[in-house]
């Protein structure tokens, strides 16, 4: 293996960042197709170079770069909306189907608001929203 960026102890630029994170998967595709790695835990010169390539890497998206949150909806929420869709309701009718305001839903919709026992219950027994997923996620 011929090495790249061995004199390099940080990446400042741009530039260095993708030619970096290119050498890095090329190291991996190499060590991968040839079995360098089919071992958990393996060391060896391959690894190593992974990991000091990957670390100069990790370095400079922790200081350079910014990365929005990854966000993911409440499976209680997916399930409602579901539900909501397989009857047709919008959510003022399913508001007034579960017997709350119609803001008080918006905000659970929306994750801005927990579910109460009551309303637990009247999802169970109103949209027929899987016990498990109630007690779970509410």
């Amino acid at each position: 293996m011929k090495k790249k960026f061995e004199n390099l102890t940080e990446i400042t630029d741009l530039k260095t960042y993708k030619a970096a994170m290119a050498y890095m998967n090329d190291v991996i595709d190499y060590a991968t197709q040839n079995g360098y790695l089919r071992e958990q835990g393996s060391d060896n010169e391959y690894t190593r170079e992974i990991g000091r390539v990957g670390v100069m890497c990790a370095d400079y998206e922790s200081i350079f770069m910014e990365f929005k949150h990854l966000k993911f909806k409440n499976p209680l929420i997916i399930s409602i909306e579901m539900q909501m869709k397989k009857k047709a309701l919008n959510q003022r009718q399913a508001a007034d189907l579960l017997e709350v305001k119609e803001n008080t839903f918006s905000q659970i919709l929306s994750g801005k608001r927990n579910v109460s026992m009551k309303l637990a219950k009247r999802l169970y027994k109103t949209l027929k929203i899987d016990p498990k997923i109630i007690i779970e996620f509410a």
